[in-house]
């Protein structure tokens, strides 16, 4: 496990979500979305997933993903590489469940701000939809890939 920079963790706690790649049983990439609830100092990130669907057999059967996020206004991102852990509900921290309130909560309210603004988006609020988490991903990253392009790169 290598620790993660304070640059790259600036940069993942301020994304909304991440892409999270697993390889599936015929070997293609599976991408879903998934938050990222908490970064330890170690540079272990804790991801929730809200459905136990093909990112949690896949993990199952091959512990290892990835998870990428880039920001298109200042042209950054990055890829961490590494292993998973399945972590259950039931054997969730409360802090972890009341992160993911205070997540959703959050996301509630800047969709109503932006709605009341007039601000083209979805007329319901779907993050008040979405299943509590079902088991969480913990991930200790191994390889991190900046994928801001050499030429833009600060000197």
């Amino acid at each position: 496990m290598i620790p993660l920079t304070e640059e790259i963790t600036h940069f993942f706690k301020k994304q909304g979500f991440a892409f999270v790649s697993t390889l599936d049983e015929d070997g293609t990439i599976h991408v879903a979305c998934k938050d990222i609830v908490r970064i330890a100092e170690d540079g272990t990130l804790f991801l929730l997933d809200l459905y136990m669907g093909k990112t949690y057999r896949n993990l199952k059967r091959i512990p290892l993903l990835s998870i990428t996020a880039a920001d298109e206004h200042t042209f950054t991102g990055y890829c961490l590489k590494g292993k998973a852990r399945i972590i259950l509900r039931e054997a969730l921290e409360p802090e972890i469940l009341s992160a993911w309130d205070n997540t959703i909560t959050s996301r509630v309210t800047r969709r109503l701000l932006r709605n009341m603004r007039g601000e083209k988006g979805h007329p319901a609020h779907p993050e008040a939809l979405l299943p509590k988490p079902k088991y969480m991903i913990k991930v200790e990253v191994d390889e991190v890939i900046d994928l801001t392009p050499k030429h833009l790169k600060k000197a």
